[in-house]
């Protein structure tokens, strides 16, 4: 995507993926679906809450990509796309971040 310069579902894309890397580690744990934003954020807060393997980047990177997703869905106008470098920037975080769930998600089959 970023390669074509689509720049926008490049961004809206990045969260998707950790979107939906947090929803199976919250359902993995818990057993239970969150499905909204709010949600899924404020439950996978909690669960890695003390987790040494979730760093800062990581435990914000549902906010911060959760904002480019909305420029993406529903900014208009002058200044309304997501730049190369904030995509680039998303994309790498949620590489890291779909990881570690996986990981946690192993992790926590095992135990």
């Amino acid at each position: 995507m970023l390669a074509m310069h689509y720049n926008n579902a490049a961004g809206r894309t990045a969260y998707l993926a950790g979107f939906h890397a947090a929803q199976a580690l919250i359902s993995e744990r818990t057993g239970h679906a969150a499905k909204t934003h709010r949600g899924v954020n404020a439950e996978f807060h909690r669960l890695v809450k003390n987790d040494g393997r979730v760093n800062d980047e990581l435990r914000a990177f549902l906010g911060f990509a959760y904002n480019l997703k909305a420029i993406a869905d529903y900014e208009t106008g002058p200044g309304s796309d997501i730049s190369p470098e904030l995509a680039g920037e998303a994309i790498a975080i949620a590489k890291r971040f779909v990881t570690t769930m996986a990981e946690l998600i192993d992790g926590s089959t095992t135990a």
